[in-house]
């Protein structure tokens, strides 16, 4: 038998990370909160329904101990989404991709190249997960190539140390000029391997979109040295080949999607039309009958910090200042 009870609490958090955190420390400071309030996080605990009990006028959140199996719910006031956009792998609705004949896997099911040994792999998204993959596979004698549709900008890691030092000092704007003519001079013009440059500045993108700059990790020389092909958008996906938005057409053995995750917190949150779209994207950090999101809104840790300020400030008018 399965061991249930109910609790109630005044504010359910759901998430441990980021957003999580940054949301609990700004309800109080956050040493003295959990001391003060006796906050025990739940590890190895898993949300499976959330939603909002118009009788008593509360949330309901329903989770299980993954350890014991027991069945828990707290009744709360508030409910705080923190969980982040980084859920579940996501692969696009590409043409034709239920009909390849060979293997299709998202980055985060990825290991390692060794299995690929000269078998020819395509790498769908050039992004940090992308770029490190496309030279793994390359380490490990595939023929790899990488799909690159949108501007990226490529920094070292030395870069962006520089850069941060600096930030403490100097507007970005200016931040921005001086990393992208290191860069320049460092990897030269990209555009004429294939890769589009961005107008905007990184760290600029970084505070504003949330999209971090590709780190290089020895997959720019490869691409120089034409081991690693690089390729441009997909327009359709057949039984054993591939076919560009240039009209190019080639045959792959693997296809790996490093296209980032998604939200599906829709999944298991009832009622959440005031806060979500059904696809998981975010409408307003501030939702109905005391629901909130932290971290959703693309704008990394800065956000994240918006929101979490925003979301305890409100609370505390809702109770009065009373926390």
């Amino acid at each position: 038998m399965v061991n249930f009870s109910k609790q109630e609490v005044e504010v359910v958090v759901v998430g441990a990370g980021p957003s999580g955190i940054a949301v609990s420390a700004c309800l109080n400071n956050f040493d003295k909160y959990v001391e003060h309030f006796s906050i025990k996080p739940k590890f190895q605990t898993c949300v499976e329904l959330a939603f909002f009990n118009s009788e008593e006028g509360k949330w309901n959140v329903k989770s299980r101990d993954l350890a014991s199996g027991d069945l828990e719910v707290y009744a709360c006031n508030f409910l705080i989404l923190a969980t982040g956009e980084n859920n579940e792998g996501y692969i696009p609705k590409v043409v034709g991709i239920e009909k390849f004949e060979g293997e299709i896997i998202h980055s985060s099911d990825y290991k390692s190249g060794q299995k690929y040994e000269e078998k020819n792999v395509l790498v769908v998204g050039s992004g940090n997960s992308g770029m490190e993959i496309a030279f793994d596979l390359s380490n490990y004698g595939s023929h790899a190539s990488i799909v690159v549709r949108s501007p990226i900008q490529v920094l070292t890691r030395d870069m962006v140390n520089i850069a941060m030092l600096m930030l403490k000092y100097i507007p970005v704007s200016l931040v921005d000029i001086v990393i992208a003519k290191y860069a320049k001079f460092k990897f030269g013009n990209l555009a004429e391997f294939g890769i589009p440059q961005p107008k905007e500045g990184p760290f600029s993108v970084k505070i504003s979109k949330g999209r971090s700059p590709v780190i290089d990790v020895g997959a720019i020389d490869k691409i120089k040295l034409g081991q690693i092909k690089v390729l441009p958008g997909i327009s359709e996906i057949r039984e054993q080949t591939v076919v560009f938005d240039n009209g190019d057409e080639h045959q792959f053995d693997a296809i790996i999607f490093a296209t980032g995750y998604k939200n599906v917190a829709t999944k298991w949150l009832k009622d959440y039309s005031s806060i979500f779209l059904e696809d998981g994207t975010l409408i307003n950090w501030k939702g109905e009958n005391g629901l909130y999101a932290a971290g959703f809104s693309k704008r990394g840790i800065a956000g994240i910090s918006m929101d979490a300020i925003a979301i305890a400030d409100n609370i505390k008018t809702v109770r009065g200042d009373k926390i």
